[in-house]
């Protein structure tokens, strides 16, 4: 049951980040009436919420944009920090409504950072602590590293069902602002689209939390199910 299920949601994610690709390039192929680009989107959202000491810059990477909130930077993809579309604006205030969060200490933000190095050992541990402790489960019966395996998977997964609160609130926050700014999106349309784009994003987050749920699942059957 658990690796049907499993592979149920792999499709699943499989279809939505399709999806969100294809949106993303419809969106970024829309240019914004204001001409203004995601670097200046994201300075003024910055400056708008009285925050001025948080970067913006350029980072490498195709859809690899992000905040930091160890260094206080907005970090925007090539095509986001220099886009002048529809995409990079809703990227931009995205990314920039997490700094919102930062700087409003957004109690499910500070949860997450919190719990970033707890999570980072984790992740690190569970793949190889997994395939040993399968092949142990199945050669001996042991199941201790099987166990450890499983109680790593768990904080992982714990941690993609804590960053949907974040993420959605900074989707929310972002559309919030571009719509008192229509000096920056004032086309119905343009709005839509935005609100369209950050939908599709904030679901590769769901079926991620999903599919990491699964795969616990499938791997905690093994632990709890016996070998029969």
């Amino acid at each position: 049951m658990g690796l049907i299920l499993f592979i149920v949601i792999a499709i699943i994610s499989f279809g939505v980040q399709w999806k969100f690709k294809n949106k993303f390039k419809k969106y970024s192929e829309t240019p914004l009436m204001s001409g203004m680009s995601g670097k200046d989107i994201a300075l003024k959202m910055l400056h708008d919420n009285g925050i001025y000491d948080v970067q913006v810059q350029s980072a490498q990477g195709r859809l690899s944009d992000h905040y930091n909130p160890a260094d206080r930077t907005v970090n925007l993809s090539p095509e986001v920090y220099e886009g002048r579309s529809v995409a990079a604006a809703a990227v931009a205030a995205h990314e920039c409504g997490h700094a919102v969060q930062h700087a409003k200490a957004y109690s499910w933000l500070t949860l997450r950072s919190a719990v970033v190095p707890i999570v980072s050992i984790a992740s690190n541990l569970t793949s190889v602590v997994l395939m040993i402790g399968i092949f142990m489960y199945f050669a001996s019966g042991n199941i201790l590293l099987l166990g450890i395996g499983v109680a790593a998977l768990a904080i992982t997964t714990l941690f993609a069902f804590i960053t949907l609160p974040v993420e959605f609130d900074a989707s929310k926050r972002a559309l919030a602002w571009l719509d008192m700014n229509p000096s920056v999106m004032g086309d119905s349309i343009e709005h839509r689209g935005a609100k369209d784009a950050l939908k599709w994003a904030a679901m590769t987050y769901v079926v991620a939390a999903l599919s990491a749920l699964a795969t616990l699942a499938y791997y905690a059957s093994f632990l709890f199910g016996g070998r029969d």
